[in-house]
């Protein structure tokens, strides 16, 4: 497939659970080897999404295709032509590394020339390279994710699907998990993944946001921001962010306030002006603000506008 061709088409996808309803009339498209975000909170539904993606579960109304598939009248293509890696670690514990790459192997009817091709690549790019006895428990958590994405791609899928794969991995893991992505992507793979990691989402060439089972913003980061981020956005640090938050929040002159880290994102109509503002209302609480200054919006500005405009 071309990059401009979509391997992945969504139209009107639904599913509820006797009056709950997890995914509301979803529709979007993804481009043959792009990498696309699906982003939200936990409960937003976007793992139900997947799984009737992967034709693991039957939608209620509405269709889609997956690698030119219909999820509800071809399941098992669809299962053929994908790799997928759950948000809980895929891999059997009391096997090794080789036994565990064998294995998939096997499901996916590789023949045995294939792979140990496929085998000995998986390994290299885990960098498990010497650790192929060591059983999968014994792996560091980004070793085992790694090993995860050599075992849902060993059999060259042209799509997979990567739901919360960084999930309680350490921040230099997580990284390096994302250059393993993006080189997936270059090579012609289109990789749909969600992440609850928004500074990870910066990764994508597609980022779509739900909330309460629908799509409430899409497109490209950069155009998600300027879509969405009108206001200049001051980082204010202070050693008490709370007391900050209370005496900032709900004045007129701030647009949006949120608390990222130990410090706050506050939005107003000018940075100047602005920064002036919030020193005045700090000092006449009495708490210190140790900088104020203006800053990049991130797609956490963006998420949080988005969901507060739901509300």
């Amino acid at each position: 497939m071309k990059l401009s061709e979509h391997s992945i088409q969504v139209h009107n996808l639904a599913k509820r659970f006797g009056g709950f309803t997890a995914v509301d009339d979803v529709s979007f498209s993804v481009r043959a080897g792009e990498i696309f975000g699906f982003l939200g909170a936990n409960g937003a539904g976007k793992t139900t999404t997947i799984k009737m993606l992967c034709g693991l579960l039957q939608s209620t109304s509405g269709t889609a295709t997956v690698g030119g598939h219909d999820i509800n009248r071809e399941s098992d293509r669809v299962k053929r032509a994908i790799g997928y890696m759950s948000q809980r670690f895929s891999l059997y514990e009391d096997l090794s590394v080789a036994e565990n790459l064998t294995f998939f192997g096997g499901v996916y009817g590789l023949s045995d020339s294939v792979l140990r091709e496929r085998r000995e690549w998986a390994v290299a790019m885990a960098g498990l390279q010497g650790r192929e006895r060591s059983l999968a428990r014994e792996l560091a958590g980004g070793m085992r994710q790694r090993l995860a994405l050599g075992c849902a791609v060993l059999h060259r899928p042209g799509i997979v699907f990567l739901d919360e794969p960084t999930g309680g991995v350490d921040p230099v893991s997580r990284r390096r998990f994302w250059d393993l992505i993006g080189d997936l992507s270059a090579g012609g793979t289109t990789v749909f993944v969600t992440t609850h990691y928004l500074d990870e989402a910066e990764y994508c060439h597609t980022i779509m946001l739900m909330h309460a089972g629908r799509i409430v913003a899409g497109g490209s980061p950069g155009s998600l921001k300027a879509e969405h981020i009108r206001n200049p956005i001051l980082e204010v640090e202070s050693p008490d962010a709370i007391a900050a938050l209370d005496a900032i929040q709900g004045q007129d002159w701030a647009k949006e306030t949120s608390i990222f880290g130990t410090s706050l994102h506050v939005s107003v109509d000018d940075a100047v002006e602005g920064e002036r503002l919030v020193r005045r209302t700090l000092a006449e609480r009495g708490i210190p603000a140790a900088r104020i200054g203006r800053v990049t919006p991130t797609l956490e500005d963006v998420f949080i506008q988005v969901i507060e405009q739901q509300t």
